[in-house]
């Protein structure tokens, strides 16, 4: 990924006085309930207690981050919420290979056990607000945040409309299809749903092979009036994202109605993260985080993200995949300058305001100031 340099003074930090944002806290949550999916996949409701029920209201889009300790070991996954607003929080999980957290989550647990869970975060949210035509495109647990928002907006406004296309390998592996199917029967003639599948064949050509760039293409041309869609929202596999903007920015979609996420980028290169205290050979920058209300300042060798820093005066930081998927970490850079690295979670115009993702982003002057409040 091309490097990101932030050079933070043009962005200014918070006044005096302004108001905090405060970091969502985690909570033990007893789980209500555990749905089987598909074979490798369930829905995970929580029971939210009444005095935490404003805290864990959400927008549609929005992630859950739990937490659990696994062989001594802080781990932490963020998983997207799939229920409409204005219900309780559930969140869709598919195992990923080698998961430890994922496996435990749909073979495992059960109803009535307890797990900590963050209260909800994230942008990748629509304006219930405000009517218009959204396109989803989808692959595999990238529906998750798909169905919240589909929900949220059908009900919200009779006037909007969607449109779903989502790929699978065959029905069999197809998350929530019963709910995409309600959805269907209530919403006929104000939501578009297209199951594309890449080894099963469909009796629409058009809906058989992957989703990839040409059947994008093709789907969008046969289906959608460009110049109709008011709002794109891209989330699944890293491929198929880049495929999906790739085809928007030859149709000339303009960039700040697209809207992307993605739960995994296996096909990019992730740079480790450094967990030794080792005194450093290289240069290092003094680092002054805010958060909470509260500053730190911690030197941080230049070859180490700004999370590890942050980490070694600041236990609490948020964080989340480490990847620079989620957007848990992220921070606005008030003084100094930074090069982030990888960010599949920010849009340009936060990363034009100076926000970074302090799991992908390195310290370059001397002294920098970091705001997870912001």
């Amino acid at each position: 990924m091309t490097a990101q340099t932030t050079d933070a003074t043009a962005a200014p930090a918070p006044s005096a006085g302004a108001p905090v944002r405060r970091r969502p806290a985690f909570h033990t949550l007893r789980i209500a309930a555990v749905e089987p999916l598909t074979e490798d996949s369930a829905a995970i409701t929580f029971d939210i207690p009444a005095e935490l029920a404003e805290e864990f209201a959400f927008a549609p889009g929005q992630s859950l981050t739990l937490r659990r300790e696994i062989d001594g070991r802080d781990e932490r996954r963020s998983y997207s919420i799939c229920s409409p607003v204005g219900s309780g929080p559930r969140i869709g999980v598919r195992v990923v290979p080698g998961g430890l957290f994922s496996s435990w989550l749909v073979n495992d647990v059960r109803a009535g056990e307890e797990i900590e869970v963050m209260a909800p975060t994230g942008l990748f949210t629509p304006d219930l607000a405000e009517p218009g035509h959204h396109v989803l495109i989808a692959a595999g647990s990238g529906i998750t945040p798909m169905l919240s928002i589909a929900a949220s907006v059908l009900a919200a406004d009779d006037r909007s409309r969607v449109t779903l296309f989502y790929g699978n390998r065959r029905s069999s592996t197809v998350m929530f299809a019963d709910e995409l199917a309600d959805l269907k029967d209530r919403f006929p003639t104000r939501f578009q749903l297209g199951h594309v599948l890449s080894r099963e064949p469909r009796e629409a050509e058009l809906l058989s092979g992957r989703l990839d760039a040409d059947r994008l293409a093709a789907l969008i041309g046969s289906l959608v009036d460009v110049g109709d869609a008011d709002h794109w929202w891209l989330c699944g596999p890293h491929g198929m994202v880049r495929d999906a903007q790739g085809v928007l920015d030859g149709l000339d979609v303009p960039a700040d109605r697209v809207h992307q996420e993605l739960f995994y980028a296996d096909d990019e290169p992730v740079r480790e993260a450094q967990h030794t205290e080792a005194p450093a050979d290289g240069p290092v920058s003094e680092v002054t985080i805010s958060l909470d209300g509260r500053t730190s300042t911690t030197p941080l060798p230049r070859d180490r993200s700004i999370l590890e820093g942050a980490q070694q005066a600041r236990p609490d930081v948020p964080f989340a995949c480490k990847g620079g998927v989620c957007g848990t970490c992220r921070a606005l850079v008030c003084d100094g300058e930074a090069e982030m690295r990888r960010n599949f979670a920010l849009e340009q115009s936060e990363v034009d305001a100076g926000y970074v993702l302090t799991c992908q982003t390195f310290a370059v002057s001397d002294s920098l100031t970091v705001d997870f409040d912001s």
